[in-house]
């Protein structure tokens, strides 16, 4: 994934909450939408949907249902790709100490 990619996936505010919820602990749809309480199951599958396509969750299936967990590799990486666009010199100070 590119920072743009990353920035996109992450400029809705559902998306930044359903991350939240999934950093720890794996949940399924249902348990997102009783957490958030004011977004519909559709919206939250579709909020899932563009956060799978740009490899931001784990998605695994247990008999019907499918449960998520933050990919917090990937939003490391991401991170870190956004600190070394627009911060170098920071990155560079963090890094070398």
């Amino acid at each position: 994934m590119d920072s743009i990619g990353f920035a996109k996936a992450m400029a809705d505010e559902t998306r930044q909450k359903i991350m939240q919820l999934l950093c720890c602990e794996w949940l399924c749809v249902n348990d997102i939408v009783e957490r958030l309480g004011e977004v519909r199951q559709p919206t939250v599958s579709h909020h899932l949907s563009i956060l799978r396509e740009a490899e931001l969750v784990h998605m695994r299936r247990e008999g019907k249902q499918s449960f998520y967990s933050l990919n917090q590799d990937a939003v490391a990486v991401c991170c870190g790709m956004l600190m070394q666009d627009f911060a170098p010199e920071k990155l560079a100070l963090d890094i070398g100490g």
